[in-house]
């Protein structure tokens, strides 16, 4: 907490303090940025309380705030703004109910269980054909099938015609 964004001179009075209040608390040490989001909570915190309660004044019709004001402004705060811990006894029958199931067994392998690759879109969808010798290649797979036009221009190669 030494670590004070400016010379000791230049820090502010509420710098001081709030770092005064940690260490008060048993903080020993803490990144400024900490103390300094606790200045931002509490003058927002302060500014939200008094806000209501000048609320409150008014529509007592009172010209200025008096104590009961800010108090009504803090009930009203600590109602909607911060949530009370849970019982004891609450946490540790829902420790004791949680701890009833054994964890499971540790499998002997270790890291990120994927589905069969047939199931992922990383998998192979396709299937490569080797290509075919040249003697099998004129002749049609099958001899009942007609033969099929593969140079585009209408005709359909012959074992005497080549396609290049």
């Amino acid at each position: 907490m030494n670590n004070t964004p400016n010379a000791p001179d230049e820090t502010p009075r509420d710098y001081k303090i709030m770092a005064l209040l940690l260490q008060s608390h048993g903080v020993e040490d803490c990144d400024p940025s900490v103390i300094n989001q606790l200045l931002e909570f509490s003058h927002r915190y302060t500014v939200d309380v008094l806000q209501d309660a000048m609320v409150y004044a008014e529509h007592a019709k009172k010209a200025d705030i008096d104590m009961e004001d800010v108090r009504l402004a803090i009930q009203g705060r600590v109602n909607y703004s911060f949530a009370s811990p849970p019982e004891k006894e609450f946490l540790l029958e829902l420790a004791e109910e949680r701890n009833k199931h054994p964890l499971p067994i540790i499998p002997e392998k270790y890291g990120i269980r994927l589905p069969p690759e047939k199931h992922t879109l990383t998998g192979v969808n396709f299937h490569i054909v080797p290509e075919q010798r040249n003697s099998q290649r004129s002749q049609p797979a099958n001899p009942a099938a007609p033969a099929r036009d593969l140079t585009g221009q209408g005709m359909t190669p012959t074992p005497s015609t080549t396609v290049v």
